[in-house]
């Protein structure tokens, strides 16, 4: 049976407690919620109301996420970062976070967040409020069409993928070959080991070597190989919590 979660929701901005609150009363499992307008405020209850997990903005007057974070009691309370910021993503992670909620998220993504929370507290997921379709299998290899036959490409062999006008480029060692498909399409049909990383590409996440920081959020990844892949902002922070989870999607 899933266990009725004690959640304090820590936010400087009444909105966004409130949006929070709305998402949180569309799960099944939810037992008491409890807010806190500041980091000062939050270290304050915990005592008392000895939450399960901590759903926790970044930044915010006198003291900040990170810093509610390290200050926490032992045993400590789970933590989701909830921020409009994803340059705090590596250093969140290093907190231990379960989780990091780019703002604006929605209920799957969410829900989402929680799932890990319950699977970390040895709970069972309930049913999601919007079941999404089942993923399909993953496949082992590609059958790419070239002049004068076909290539088999082993998915294991492709350490990342780029679109290329109505084609995408599959690197690997033995070469470049292209295959007439679209990003999304071919990522879903690859599976979990693939991951979106930038909007013309994708890279499979047994490859990455490191992840390095550039400007304004992005960054670029270092392949085993020695190749370098870019990762926009808007994907980074989903990609280092699935290389905190060991590339399990």
């Amino acid at each position: 049976m899933p266990i009725a979660l004690r959640i304090l929701i820590v936010d400087d901005e009444r909105p966004a407690r409130d949006k929070l609150r709305r998402m949180l009363a569309l799960e099944p499992d939810i037992g008491a919620i409890e807010e806190a307008r500041d980091g000062v405020e939050a270290l304050e209850l915990l005592p008392a109301f000895a939450p399960d997990v901590l759903l926790l903005d970044i930044q915010m007057p006198e003291i900040g996420g990170l810093d509610v974070a390290a200050s926490l009691p032992s045993p400590a309370p789970l933590v989701v970062f909830v921020t409009a910021y994803d340059e705090y993503a590596i250093r969140a992670f290093d907190a231990n976070a379960i989780d990091y909620l780019l703002k604006p998220y929605d209920q799957q993504r969410l829900h989402r967040a929680l799932r890990r929370v319950r699977e970390r507290l040895g709970a069972t997921a309930p049913t999601a409020p919007s079941p999404s379709p089942e993923p399909l299998p993953a496949i082992t290899q590609l059958l790419v069409p070239e002049r004068g036959g076909t290539r088999i490409v082993k998915v294991e062999q492709i350490q990342w993928i780029e679109t290329a006008d109505n084609y995408v480029v599959l690197h690997t060692a033995d070469g470049d070959p292209l295959m007439r498909q679209t990003l999304a399409g071919l990522v879903e049909k690859l599976g979990p080991r693939f991951l979106r990383c930038h909007r013309r590409a994708a890279v499979q996440l047994d490859w990455i070597r490191s992840v390095q920081p550039l400007d304004k959020g992005d960054c670029e990844l270092v392949l085993r190989s020695g190749a370098r892949v870019p990762c926009s902002r808007q994907y980074r922070a989903d990609l280092m919590q699935r290389l905190q989870d060991g590339g399990i999607g």
